[in-house]
This record gives structure tokens, sequence and C-alpha cells, in this order.
């Protein structure tokens, strides 16, 4: 492993520090690897250590390349100068990434409490966005004028280009209320953005990755709060792909199991991902499924003898096409019906 503290731009307090995994040779089929960018916490006056180097550690040991950006804090430093730092970092990213052998299209940031608030602007609008970000305890909803005067409401930023979330917190958090969290959830759902969620009954703000090592037990400590590193991970894996057989150019991880949005409804194309009420509105993707929907007709009992297909459709308007297949045990090739719906425009 090589490990690298660099700077990134001029402003003598920032720095990237880079954890970089050996690939090939022992690491067989392993050219490239995912990364992520740890961005700790601090209330913006400060770059907490307990969110530096024990969260990277933790996704090393998952096979990810890992950065810690200690970005400008203090009296003298106001927004948008962190997000800045965030933009260079990116950058200084990708443009090393052959070198270092990083993925330069699968890198997720990370980010705790006011560093959470950091990773939360880089989700929602950040030039150079991560793939996905993992927010702990941040601070995302009214209180960020207390952190960062004119700095983004995050929650308030969410919108159909707001990368994957996956969100955690403690319920007893006193310094970060749980509003935070609950608020950026909602605002995801409604922009239909994927995310996932682990709120723990109790434990302190600040808590990292939850080892004793990093916090010894004085207050109370959910002991369920260290299951949010693998949980996250998993996570990763669902939303960027997992290690496999591949080539350079197959990018090495396999296809996501999780798409960044739930439905494809506000796509340019239609496709099985989206919604039977989206499809089913549009005249063109009803030719198109003639004989699927034909077979709908004959598996899809109708709830009561007087309802029609017509109004089972309409039941069932927010599910996706695929899973009412699935869920219907309707056969069809799916990769054909698929690409005949992506050339239908989604008007």
């Amino acid at each position: 492993m090589k490990i690298l503290e660099v700077a990134i731009n001029s402003r003598p307090d920032v720095s990237l520090t880079a954890y970089l995994q050996d690939v090939e040779k022992e690491f067989r089929n392993i050219t490239k690897r995912p990364a992520v960018l740890v961005i700790p916490g601090g209330g913006y006056q400060f770059c907490s250590d307990r969110e530096a180097d024990p969260v990277a550690f933790a996704y090393l040991k998952a096979g990810y390349n890992a950065f810690i950006l200690r970005y400008s804090v203090g009296a003298d430093h106001k927004w948008p100068e962190p997000l800045e730092d965030y933009e260079d970092a990116m950058k200084y990213i990708e443009i090393h990434a052959e070198e270092w052998n990083v993925l330069s299209d699968k890198i997720a940031v990370v980010g705790f409490s006011a560093g959470g608030h950091l990773a939360g602007a880089a989700a929602t609008i950040a030039k150079h966005k991560p793939v996905a970000a993992i927010l702990g305890y941040a601070v995302l909803n009214e209180v960020v004028d207390e952190i960062a005067e004119d700095a983004p409401i995050i929650a308030e930023q969410v919108d159909y280009n707001t990368v994957p979330c996956f969100l955690f917190a403690s319920r007893a958090d006193n310094v970060v209320p749980i509003k935070n969290t609950l608020d950026m959830a909602i605002s995801l759902d409604k922009a239909g953005i994927t995310f996932e969620s682990h709120i723990y009954a109790f434990g302190p703000h600040g808590f990292s990755v939850g080892d004793t090592a990093i916090q010894t037990r004085e207050s109370a400590f959910c002991e369920r709060i260290p299951n949010w590193v693998q949980d996250s991970v998993g996570f990763l894996k669902d939303v960027m792909g997992d290690f496999c057989v591949g080539t350079v150019e197959e990018k090495i991880l396999s296809k996501p199991k999780c798409k960044a949005h739930v439905t494809d409804d506000e796509s340019a194309w239609l496709s099985l991902d989206c919604t039977i009420g989206r499809i089913m509105g549009n005249p063109a993707a009803k030719e198109v499924l003639t004989d699927v929907i034909e077979e709908m007709k004959k598996t899809i009992i109708p709830f009561t003898p007087e309802m029609t297909f017509d109004d089972m459709m309409n039941c069932f308007s927010r599910m996706k096409l695929r899973d009412i297949l699935h869920e219907k045990s309707i056969e069809i090739n799916e990769e054909q019906i698929d690409a005949l719906l992506r050339e239908v425009p989604n008007i």
C-alpha cells in the first residue's frame, strides 16, 4: 500500500491523504479499485481525527482505495471554500486515477456531522458529483447557519440529479437533531432517489465507526451502531457494483443491483423500470407492448368482478412494469422488451 499526502490547492491547511492499495499480482483480477473520499466532521472549526483514519481503514478492509480530505475550517474560511476544496480534491483524484488505479466513476463520499453537510453538498450541488454518499449524523437542515453562514440547506437541494445516499444517525443525538436525517430521507423519497437509512435508538454524537478503541462506553451507546460500516459497504456494492472477474474495459465491477432512482419515470426514454401509470399513459408504449399486455390480461385477475383491466392498471399504477411481471410470473424476454421501450420517448 502507498500512503501519500498531497496539497490540492494553495490553502495551507487543506490536504488530501491517499491510501492506495496494491493491484494485480496477489490481488488476482483486481486491476483498479473503487474509492471513498472521507470528509471528517468538526463543526467547520476543525477536522476530526476520529472520523478520518479509522473510517478510511474500514473501507480499505472492504477493498476500496480511501482518501481523506482535510478542508478549510475556522473563522477565516467561509462557505463556499469547503466545497471548493472538495471540488479540488475530486479533480485531483480524477487526474491521478490512472496512476493510482482508481475507478474515477466509482468514487463515493463519506461525511460526518459538518463533514456530512459538505458530503451532502457534494451529493446534490457539486460539479464533480460522487457516485454515492454516506452521510453520518450529518447537518442537513435548518441548523446549517449555526456552523456555516450562507451555506446551503442540503435537504432543500435534493433533486432528480442527487446521488444515492446512505443515512445513519442516533435518535438521541443532542448535537445534531435527528430531524436532519429525517428531513433528508423525506427529500430523497420525494425526488425518487435510492437511499437507505439506519437510525439507532440511542448513542452519542460523533461515534465514528463505533469501536471502543475510538470512543469508550462512558455514555449510553447502542451496540448495533458499528453495524453501519458493513451495511454501508453493502449499499455501495448495490449501487456501484462489486469486484468480479473482468477486464479494465468492464471496470472490473459487476453491474449494480440497484439503480440511482426508484423508477425510470423521469428518464428521457421509457424502460421496464418505469411505472405502469407512466407506460400505460403512453400510446406508443402500449403499441410496443401489445403482446405483453395480452398476457397480462390473461394472468392478472381483477379484485372484483366489475373491475376492468384498466381499473387494475390504475391500482398498480405506481408499480414498475418489471415488478408486476415478476410478481405475476409473466414470462417475457425482458432484455428484448426493455430495448423496445427504450426507443419510446418518455413524454
